[in-house]
């Protein structure tokens, strides 16, 4: 049987659709969502095919400004199975993500399915999450990772999740996975990340809600009791290009005066630096928030906070926040991004100023705490 490997194209549409009604019972691509991949989404959709009908598709998906890949879907005709097609069609996911310039594929593969789980171990993919609930019928899934440039990989997953729930919040939902790193008994919740966007918003952006300034991060982390070093290259108040009002210009010049104000009573370290050694904060357990332009995730030029969990010689990983279902995406999808240390580096310089920020969390001796000492003196905690 001679097989014949191609990028599927609309005329597909029809054999794609009756290939996923026989594979599937469950969590079957829509019509539309076959259309916008074929056609729009930043995706790889390999078709095998003889020369009388299509037996197979592995659908990839690739994630903007990282070195990740993650195989979204993967179907055999049944009466195609058990001669070696699956192999064939996961390499060729492979391929395909590595002519993007991916390093890492990922997947999920139910957790009742033993023979893709083999497939996928014979393969050289390495299970590291277990997801209960996960599919349309509440199957839990197994979620697989293999690194396909082949070079040392960082292991480092002990910096929790946090998804925000707004889309001004970033940075809160940031501080949330820092303060749970160190503090593991540390829950995230809702009412704290809002709770944190009150004290630390800048009050205006170019549109909507304001989004929170490295000062008020900083500050937030602080009167929670860690110890904090906050790196700003340039003097602000920051971000009022983006802002045309004058009034509102006005007001958040003073909200970032009182922020500066409130640091100098502080031990928050203030460095101006233009580069952070994340290799060495690691080592140190530092946790860092780090202020990028989301241009080269989304496309949209605006500030947003990610969380740095590890790096190795190759690349810079990264929690993100926000997740865009628009794109497929899911949680898993938003965590240790792999970015290269290149790319971390352009996506982590703001604006005409060259703007760098960073806010680095570090657990701080219970009995040294100056916040509690400082909130006591003035009767806060009264």
């Amino acid at each position: 049987m001679k097989l014949i490997f191609r990028d599927a194209t609309p005329d597909d549409l029809a054999a794609l659709l009756a290939l996923e009604n026989q594979c599937f019972t469950y969590d079957r691509l829509t019509p539309r969502s076959f259309q916008w991949m074929i056609s729009r989404a930043n995706a790889s959709l390999v078709v095998a095919q003889t020369e009388q009908q299509l037996l197979g598709y592995a659908l990839v998906l690739f994630h903007q400004g990282t070195s990740l890949a993650r195989l979204y879907s993967i179907a055999i005709a049944p009466h195609a199975r058990g001669v070696g097609l699956g192999k064939l069609l996961l390499d060729k996911a492979e391929e395909s993500a590595r002519a993007h310039d991916c390093a890492y594929l990922r997947l999920e593969v139910r957790a009742d399915n033993p023979t893709a789980i083999k497939l996928y171990e014979c393969s050289g993919y390495r299970r590291f999450a277990l997801i209960n609930d996960y599919y349309e019928d509440h199957a839990a899934a197994l979620r697989f990772e293999k690194r396909i440039l082949q070079h040392h990989a960082a292991d480092n997953r002990q910096v929790p999740y946090y998804q925000q729930t707004t889309d001004f919040t970033c940075g809160p939902a940031c501080l949330l996975m820092a303060m749970s790193a160190l503090q593991p008994q540390r829950s995230a919740e809702r009412r704290e990340e809002l709770q944190i966007w009150r004290e630390a918003t800048t009050v205006f952006m170019t549109s909507g809600h304001g989004g929170c300034s490295p000062q008020g991060l900083a500050l937030a982390a602080w009167r929670r009791g860690f110890r904090v070093r906050l790196h700003v290259s340039v003097d602000g108040p920051l971000f009022l290009n983006g802002v045309r009002n004058e009034n509102k210009k006005e007001v958040m010049r003073l909200v970032h005066q009182e922020f500066c104000a409130e640091l100098c009573q502080t031990d928050v370290e203030q460095v101006r630096s233009q580069r952070l050694n994340l290799s060495q904060l690691l080592k140190s357990a530092g946790q860092p928030l780090v202020l990028i332009s989301s241009y080269r995730l989304t496309r949209s030029k605006s500030p947003h906070w990610v969380m740095v969990t590890d790096c190795d010689a190759d690349f810079v990983y990264l929690h993100d926040p926000d997740i865009d279902h628009s794109q497929h995406r899911q949680a898993l999808d938003c965590q240790h991004l792999p970015v290269s240390h290149a790319e971390f580096q352009k996506m982590s310089c703001f604006g005409a100023n060259k703007l760098r920020a960073s806010v680095i969390l570090f657990a701080r001796e219970p009995e040294a705490n100056p916040a509690e000492k400082l909130f006591a003196s003035s009767g806060v905690f009264a």
